[in-house]
């Protein structure tokens, strides 16, 4: 596997959006039916810490934080091409957006994903994340999983 590099930056990077055009694209299968649901709580506009990784200089992994809550962070936008899945990626996004969250005041990061998505739900729990209750607009959503770490 070649080196991978991570970067800070920002909503607006374009390695970024490619990357989260594939998500979305993924995501609209992955979710089927809930989909549009789901769509309308990933806009971009209030995402302003991101870290891409790149492989030499392709961009393979993104991820993202915004502020949920007082000094609670949310994760979103987690997404590595599959040809970067299993290799340790994903947890290297999410300890660089930990750190970052630390750095900039937040105690606690939260996220959400779905039930159709054990990949995604066994990463989170192998990097320390616990099942909490649903909070915001997925209370009552029979797909969603949310967690939560303490950094």
């Amino acid at each position: 596997m070649k080196e991978i590099t991570f970067r800070r930056t920002s909503g607006t990077n374009p390695e970024f959006l490619k990357l989260v055009t594939l998500l979305d694209a993924s995501l609209a299968k992955t979710d089927g039916d809930l989909h549009d649901f789901y769509n309308q709580f990933n806009g971009l506009e209030n995402i302003k810490h991101v870290v891409v990784a790149f492989a030499e200089e392709t961009p393979v992994a993104c991820g993202a934080i915004k502020t949920f809550e007082g000094p609670i962070a949310e994760v979103k936008r987690m997404y590595t091409l599959p040809a970067y899945r299993g290799k340790g990626v994903g947890s290297k996004i999410l300890n660089n957006l930990e750190s970052w969250a630390k750095e900039i005041g937040f105690n606690s990061c939260v996220l959400e994903t779905g039930k159709r998505q054990p990949d995604a739900i066994a990463l989170y729990k192998k990097n320390g994340y616990f099942i909490i209750p649903q909070y915001g607009q997925y209370i009552g959503m029979e797909n969603s999983v949310c967690f939560q770490k303490n950094l």
